[in-house]
C-alpha cells in the first residue's frame, strides 16, 4: 500500500512539474526573449473584391499604426476601409518591408511583478502584437502574418492593397476645410470616390492631412534648421548566423538577449566609400528565424522622401555601400568572419519628414517634466534619440524621460476637420519627436484614433469639439496609466483605447 501511494505521489509530481515546465515555456515565449524557431510561410494578402461607396472610417496606410487604428475602429463597431497606397504586397510597412525588426520600447517605470517579464507603457493592440512575435526583435514574416491575421479576423474591415492614388475629398468650412472621404485610383486604374465620416491618416508622412491643407513644419524647421532632417537608413541582412555566432555578439554588446543585440560602437570609425552621403554608427541587430540577422546602422544623407527618384538613389547608394560595410565587419570583428551579405531592405527607414501643427504640440519641456495631460491617450519613455542629420553630425541622445503623456490633441490638425494623424508625423516638436516617433507609441495613438472616431460619430461632433480640457499637469513618476478625470480622457479610456 505504501509503495502504491509513493508511486501515485511520484506520478502526480511528474505531472505538476511537466505542467509547470509547459506553463513556463508559454510564458517565456510570450514575455521573454527566447531565441528562434522555424520560419513561417508568408500568408498571401488579399484585397476586398469590391470597395463600398461609403464607410464610417477610412484608414490610410498599412504600417503598424494604421493596422492598430483600423482594428480599433472595427472593434468599436465601425465599418472600416484600410487602404495601402505604396504598392505593397504585405502589411506592416516599416517593420516588414523596411526591415526594422528591433522594437524601440517604452518601458513603464514600475518594475514587473514577475522577474524578466517586460512591463510596457503601451499595451492594448501593441501588446497583442508583441505577445505573438518572437521578442524584442522578431522575424519579419512572423510580423507580417500577425498583422494580416489581426486585420482579416475583423469582419468590419475591408482591406484595399496597392491603390495608385489616394486624395482627400474636402469641403470648405468657416475655419478651413473638412475631409469627407477619399478619391481613389485602384490597382486596375479605375477611380472611385469613397465617402467617410472620419479619416485616420496613418501614412508615414501624413500625406492625406497635408493634401487637405493641414499645417506642418518640416524636419528641424521648428528649431531654425529647415534644411535638416534625421538620416534615413537602409537595413541590410547577414546570413550564416548560427546560435554560436549569435552568442559571440554578447561580449561586444551594450545590451543583449536571445533576439536583440546593440553594440559594436567602433563601427562609427568605418570610412565610407561615399563619405558625404553615408556613415555608420554602432550596430542594432535583430535576429530572424532563418539564421539571418538584420542590421540597422547605415545612415544615408541627402534623401528627399517625397521624391521617388531621390528615394531610388538613396537605396542604390546603400546597396552599393553594404558590401564594403560587411567586408569591414568581417575584417575587424571575428564574430562576423563567417557571415555573408544576404540582401537589403525593399524600403528605406525614414525617420523624419512632416511634423503636424495640431491643437497641441508636444514639447521638449513636456518630456523633461514628465508631464501627463487630461486627454492623454498614449505614454512614452523611450530616450530622445536624435539621429545624425549629416555626415559630420554624430547625433545625440538628449535625455531619457521617465514617463510622459501624449495628448489626443496632438492627433488633431489645425484648420482641417475630419482627419486624425497618427504615428511619427503627429503634432510633436522635432526634439521630442526623437522619442515619440517610436512604433509602440504610434500604435497606441492609432488605437486611440479608432476609438475617438466611434465617439465622434456617435455624438455627431468633430474631433475638435470634445477637447474641452486645456492645461496640463505632472503625474508623479511610477503611476503608470493613472489618469485625471478629464471628460475627453474618461470617454476615450472607456472605449478601450489604452489599457493601463
Amino acid at each position: 500500500m505504501l509503495a502504491r501511494k509513493r508511486m501515485i505521489w511520484g506520478i502526480a509530481l511528474v505531472i505538476v512539474l511537466a505542467a509547470a515546465a509547459a506553463g513556463g515555456w508559454l510564458w517565456w515565449k510570450k514575455n521573454g526573449t527566447h531565441g528562434t524557431a522555424k520560419q513561417e510561410a508568408l500568408t498571401p494578402v488579399k484585397s476586398v473584391s469590391a470597395v463600398k461607396d461609403s464607410y464610417d472610417v477610412i484608414v490610410t496606410g498599412t504600417d503598424p499604426e494604421g493596422i492598430a487604428a483600423a482594428v480599433s475602429a472595427a472593434r468599436n463597431g465601425l465599418k472600416v476601409l484600410l487602404v495601402d497606397g505604396r504598392n505593397r504586397d504585405i502589411l506592416g510597412g516599416l517593420m516588414t518591408l523596411g526591415w526594422l525588426n528591433t522594437l524601440d520600447l517604452n518601458y513603464a517605470p514600475d518594475k514587473p511583478v514577475i522577474p524578466g517579464k517586460h512591463n510596457f507603457l503601451d499595451k492594448g493592440i501593441f501588446q497583442e502584437f508583441y505577445d505573438r512575435i518572437e521578442g524584442t526583435s522578431f522575424d519579419t514574416v512572423t510580423a507580417a502574418n500577425v498583422f494580416y491575421d489581426m486585420v482579416r479576423k475583423e469582419p468590419n474591415i475591408d482591406l484595399l492593397m496597392k491603390a495608385k492614388e489616394m486624395k482627400p475629398l474636402t469641403e470648405s468650412t468657416a475655419e478651413g476645410s473638412r475631409v469627407t472621404g477619399l478619391e481613389l485610383v485602384k490597382e486596375d486604374g479605375t477611380r472611385q470616390t469613397v465617402k467617410a465620416k472620419a479619416v485616420i491618416d496613418a501614412t508615414q508622412d501624413a500625406d492625406i492631412a497635408a493634401a487637405a491643407g493641414a499645417p506642418f513644419t518640416m524636419g528641424r524647421e521648428d528649431i531654425g534648421d529647415p534644411k535638416s532632417q534625421m538620416a534615413v537608413t537602409l537595413v541590410f541582412k547577414l546570413s550564416g548566423v548560427t546560435p554560436e555566432v549569435w552568442q559571440s555578439f554578447r561580449k561586444q554588446s551594450d545590451s543583449f538577449d536571445e533576439m536583440s543585440a546593440a553594440g559594436f560602437r567602433a563601427m562609427k570609425d568605418y570610412v565610407s566609400t561615399n563619405p558625404e552621403r553615408v556613415r555608420m554608427r554602432g550596430l542594432n541587430i535583430g535576429r530572424q528565424n532563418d539564421g539571418t540577422i538584420l542590421i540597422n546602422a547605415m545612415q544615408i544623407f541627402g534623401v528627399n522622401p517625397f521624391d521617388p527618384e531621390s528615394v531610388k538613389d538613396g537605396i542604390a547608394i546603400g546597396q552599393k555601400e553594404a558590401p564594403h560595410v560587411v567586408e569591414y565587419m568581417k575584417k575587424h570583428y571575428s564574430e562576423f568572419k563567417d557571415v555573408e551579405l544576404a540582401g537589403t531592405a525593399p524600403e528605406l527607414y525614414v525617420r523624419e519628414t512632416r511634423h503636424l501643427i495640431g491643437e497641441y504640440r508636444l514639447s521638449m519641456t513636456d518630456l523633461l517634466d514628465n508631464r501627463d495631460f487630461p486627454d492623454a491617450i498614449a505614454y512614452g519613455s523611450y530616450p530622445v534619440d536624435i539621429q545624425s542629420t549629416n555626415a559630420k553630425d554624430s547625433g545625440a541622445v538628449m535625455m531619457k524621460p521617465i514617463e510622459y503623456g501624449v495628448p489626443f490633441r496632438t492627433l488633431v490638425p489645425k484648420k482641417v476637420d475630419g482627419p486624425l494623424v497618427v504615428g511619427r508625423a503627429a503634432s510633436f516638436d522635432s526634439s521630442p519627436h526623437g522619442s515619440a516617433r517610436v512604433i509602440p507609441l504610434g500604435m497606441a495613438t492609432g488605437q486611440a484614433a479608432g476609438a475617438a472616431a466611434k465617439m465622434a460619430i456617435d455624438k455627431g461632433i468633430t474631433f475638435r469639439q470634445p477637447i474641452a480640457v486645456e492645461g496640463r499637469h505632472r503625474r508623479p513618476a511610477g503611476q503608470a496609466g493613472a489618469a485625471e478625470d478629464g471628460a475627453q480622457n474618461v470617454q476615450v479610456r472607456s472605449a478601450g483605447i489604452y489599457e493601463a
